[in-house]
């Protein structure tokens, strides 16, 4: 098993780069919530909000640095995550 004691020190312009990131897809959050494209603006939004919970869990919360099988547990829960809101969906479509 490897060591993983070591500290993970992110560089500022790595940080500024991920919060400008950030700030950028919020924009592209609110600008696609003035156009109407009917039942695909939720999938739009939730795909946004996945893509900035991934930048912030990664670089921010250091699990780009952790073990394979932590990444592999977190990445299982997403996927019966997204199985589960997507039986809402279906159900709501459904009434």
């Amino acid at each position: 098993m490897q060591n993983n004691n070591q500290p993970h020190i992110m560089k500022y312009k790595t940080q500024a780069l991920i919060l400008l990131c950030l700030i950028l897809l919020t924009g592209v959050t609110v600008g696609v919530s003035f156009i109407d494209l009917g039942a695909f603006n939720i999938w739009i939004a939730l795909f946004i909000a996945s893509v900035k919970g991934s930048l912030v869990l990664m670089f921010f919360m250091h699990l780009k640095y952790e073990s394979k099988v932590l990444i592999f547990s977190f990445l299982g829960t997403i996927f019966f995550l997204f199985i589960l809101i997507s039986f809402i969906f279906w159900d709501v479509a459904f009434r």
